[in-house]
């Protein structure tokens, strides 16, 4: 019997997973970290914690598994959206933190982008627009305000790149992080625009010069790679992308048409197609799959998952506490109490943007937002509001797309643990939800395009994999509460969005 590995390097840990060719799930490892934010909005990570989590997550799996080594066949390896990338010195080592995605410190760098550029060019070379969220506006804040750092760096990798560097010494970039990073990626001719890059000022060799597609071999693992990690040198290790793209993967997604929504620490909502849209209020980059024909193009929120763990890490050291003495997991607990309060939260709406927000919102300025608190509300109508924020959030990428989304909505990632949260889905857009069997999240993905980089396994041999549960369909009664609520959900934003800017002035002088 051949096996796989799929690895992904998340925002808060990095996940690998052990598998049969024929789909079967063998072992995992889970190894988590934090984001450093060490001023307001700023979101960064060091390198060396992904690398050192991924080699630990590795290890420990093919060591549960027990199987030889000569039986794993390949390893794919994913990883979140790395904003900036890493960027490296003439030594391939870190000069700073990552800015990744989260990361929305950049106002100056985008507006002088639409002012000198514009919005209309960039849309022609790259179909996207100019915002924080983008890598390129990262690129030219480093470029800024960090000279010293900026003269220092000869490379940018992304995370999940420079990870297969470390292992297999082979650089090299896929066309989803490389798209993804937004205005510099000519998304016509799938390629570095360098018209773009000359008005940036950014040099051209800071850009991977080696473009690959997901299911590419970018090299084998090094004989001390393969010691550290318990694998056989030379054992070919796959590109893979970036990571909400790999749960797409691992939903069975290889076709234009199919619409999917991957809800990690953030949420990406979105359309694969083989005819790009060019839309500011979308985010688009080529797919994992036949990258050069298919684009993937996404709104989505930048905290999901993420405000819900710090709802838990915040206000929740009573049943932390008791988890930590054998008690019930956390969530688990909130998430039976919360199933009590009915549809719409007893009058409670949250906006989840807790870091700003990104596409279809694109507002640096956008606050988290508790709305309707009475003395007669508890933490678990507080905590099931959090639930339905999120769910409003994927309603709005929905509408945001302007597509028939087809007759359900395929959900992968931490929030398919709870079947609550999986109705709450269903009931606020309306459409049922289909869930993966196993929660894999994108390492499903990477298994799949290991195997189908290596040979071992053909698009048609994945397709047949049974990886999605039963269908969650939506309760009647429930989705039209939720048409009320999510109108107030959506005007609570526009209403507040001059104070929230005000806001943002007001915390900045006081840093």
């Amino acid at each position: 019997m051949n096996y796989l590995l799929g690895t992904d390097i998340g925002t808060s840990g990095t996940k690998t997973i052990l598998m049969d060719t024929e789909g079967n799930l063998l072992a995992q490892d889970l190894q988590e970290y934090d984001v450093l934010t060490p001023k307001p909005l700023w979101a960064e990570q060091w390198p060396d914690v992904w690398l050192d989590a991924a080699k630990a997550s590795i290890s420990n799996t093919v060591e549960k598994a027990g199987i030889h080594p000569e039986d794993i066949r390949g390893l794919a390896i994913s990883g979140l959206y790395g904003g900036s990338g890493i960027p490296l010195d003439e030594h391939m080592e870190p000069v700073r933190p990552c800015m990744i995605w989260m990361d929305r410190r950049t106002s100056v760098e985008t507006q002088w982008v639409l002012d000198t550029i514009g919005e209309e060019k960039l849309l022609e070379i790259t179909h996207n627009g100019a915002d924080p969220y983008y890598g390129f506006t990262k690129i030219l804040w480093m470029k800024n305000h960090e000279p010293e750092n900026w003269k220092k760096t000869k490379l940018f990798l992304p995370p999940n790149d420079y990870v297969i560097y470390k292992l297999t010494g082979e650089v090299a970039i896929d066309y989803s992080s490389a798209g993804n990073i937004g205005g510099i990626f000519d998304m016509n001719n799938r390629t570095w625009s360098k018209e773009l890059l000359d008005a940036m000022g950014i040099p051209y060799s800071m850009m991977p010069e080696k473009i690959v597609e997901s299911t590419d071999i970018i090299g084998g693992l090094t004989k001390e790679a393969a010691a550290e990690l318990g694998l056989a040198e030379g054992m070919p290790v796959i590109a893979s992308g970036i990571d909400c793209g790999a749960a797409n993967i691992g939903l069975g997604v290889f076709e234009s048409g199919k619409y999917a929504a991957a809800i990690g620490t953030s949420m990406c909502a979105a359309l694969i197609s083989d005819q790009p849209v060019k839309g500011k209020d979308l985010i688009v980059w080529p797919y994992l799959f036949d990258a050069k024909r298919l684009s993937y193009y996404f709104a989505g929120g930048a905290t999901a998952g993420a405000i819900v763990k710090w709802f838990r890490q915040t206000l929740c050291q009573f049943e932390l506490e008791a988890e930590k003495a054998g008690g019930k997991n956390a969530y688990d607990v909130l998430n039976e109490q919360a199933a009590n309060i009915p549809a719409g939260s007893e009058g409670l709406v949250v906006l989840p943007y807790f870091m700003g927000e990104r596409s279809p919102v694109w507002d640096s300025d956008a606050k988290g937002t508790i709305v309707g608190l009475s003395l007669a509300h508890t933490k678990a109508h507080i905590y099931r509001a959090f639930l339905e924020a999120v769910a409003y959030s994927l309603r709005d990428a929905i509408e945001a797309t302007g597509e028939n989304v087809g007759e359900s909505i395929l959900l992968a990632g931490g929030v398919t643990k709870s079947k609550l949260w999986r109705q709450i889905f269903a009931d606020v857009t309306g459409y049922p939800v289909v869930c993966p069997i196993h929660d894999v999240e994108a390492n499903m993905g990477d298994v799949m395009l290991a195997g189908i980089g290596t040979g071992l396994l053909s698009f048609e041999d994945v397709k047949k994999w049974q990886v999605l549960d039963e269908k969650i369909m939506p309760i009647e009664d429930n989705h039209k509460k939720y048409n009320d609520y999510y109108k107030v959900y959506k005007s609570i934003y526009q209403n507040l969005k001059t104070d929230m800017k005000t806001l943002t002035k007001l915390s900045a002088a006081t840093v």
